[in-house]
């Protein structure tokens, strides 16, 4: 008999702690912390602003790392079985929000689960990269913010600064989502405004210098959509370009800070602010499949001073103005 009550009490401290285990993995669906996941994409200055705009973003809403929400940080390194692993990771863990930091990333933990709500960190095209219904009404598990960029605002901005340009070349990721939606897009806009454009396409990073060279011979200035791929070896591009004279107009402000000349952007600090923001939404309950995209309409003048001087390009005045006093100006 007291071998029995031996085997019951083994039993029932076994239950217990299975029952303790289970209710420490279930911390941020019940009670306790929440559990936000941050899968991002690769390292580069853009994709890291965001990053730290989310936190911000979420602090201005009143969730502060370590005190009141846990943040599981994963960086794929644009490693497409470490998205997987690391989507799988956030589900197992029970996260009750999941944050993608690029369009990959975001498609990752889409796949992952259809029911843990996934907030989208500046994704320029949702729907055409198959993660909503519809940018207005998602009807899914995910909404979030756009970072599609005011491309006719950007092009009237090349056109001021090169009047006598005769061709523009775009160089842009071949596998890349939004580099492929906002290279068609830029080019019926240039279609449409008369400018003669000519592609050229990468798979990787190791493709850059060579197409560079060669793109930088046959045109007189270049425009970089957003495009993790180009952004994450900028200097590559901007050292060959730099050789033949030629300027580099990115659709994205960082991407001026690192070499190219100017260019009138969404602000992606800001847009991580405002990832954040709806994060912090979504943990207090708000439904995402009811929850529209947000797009940021408002774009910011940022220039680089030490960019024209090395090109010989002297900037408009009111260029110049408008971003020393809305944007940002590198020196």
């Amino acid at each position: 008999m007291k071998r029995l009550y031996g085997l019951i009490a083994i039993l029932l401290l076994f239950l217990g702690f299975a029952y303790v285990k289970e209710s420490h993995q279930t911390n941020a669906q019940t009670t306790g912390t929440p559990t936000v996941g941050i899968l991002q994409l690769l390292s580069h200055p853009a994709l890291d602003a965001i990053h730290r705009g989310i936190i911000h973003g979420l602090a201005e809403e009143g969730y502060h790392v370590g005190k009141n929400v846990k943040i599981d940080f994963q960086n794929a390194e644009n490693d497409q079985s470490n998205l997987k692993t690391m989507s799988a990771r956030f589900v197992n863990e029970r996260a009750n929000v999941m944050i993608g930091i690029a369009t990959p990333a975001a498609q990752a933990l889409a796949n992952a689960s259809s029911t843990t709500p996934v907030v989208l960190g500046a994704i320029t095209d949702p729907k055409g990269a198959d993660l909503v219904k519809s940018n207005t009404r998602p009807g899914t598990n995910v909404t979030g913010v756009s970072d599609q960029a005011p491309l006719k605002a950007q092009l009237k901005l090349i056109q001021k600064i090169m009047p006598d340009m005769k061709t523009l070349g775009i160089i842009y990721t071949s596998s890349d989502d939004s580099a492929n939606t906002q290279y068609h897009q830029f080019a019926a806009l240039c279609k449409q405004e008369h400018v003669r454009l000519k592609a050229y396409s990468i798979s990787n990073t190791n493709d850059l210098n060579q197409v560079a060279q060669q793109m930088a011979s046959q045109v007189d200035a270049v425009y970089v959509p957003t495009d993790n791929t180009v952004a994450s070896a900028m200097q590559t591009l901007v050292a060959t370009t730099n050789a033949k004279k030629i300027p580099v107009f990115p659709a994205v402000d960082t991407m001026v800070k690192a070499g190219g000349l100017a260019t009138l952007s969404v602000n992606q600090y800001k847009l991580g602010v405002e990832t954040g923001k709806m994060t912090a939404a979504v943990l207090r309950g708000k439904n995402p499949a009811t929850t529209p995209i947000h797009f940021e309409r408002r774009g910011e003048m940022t220039v680089n001073l030490a960019e024209a001087k090395k090109l010989g390009i002297s900037l408009p005045k009111d260029v110049v103005t408008e971003a020393q006093q809305h944007g940002e100006v590198f020196k």
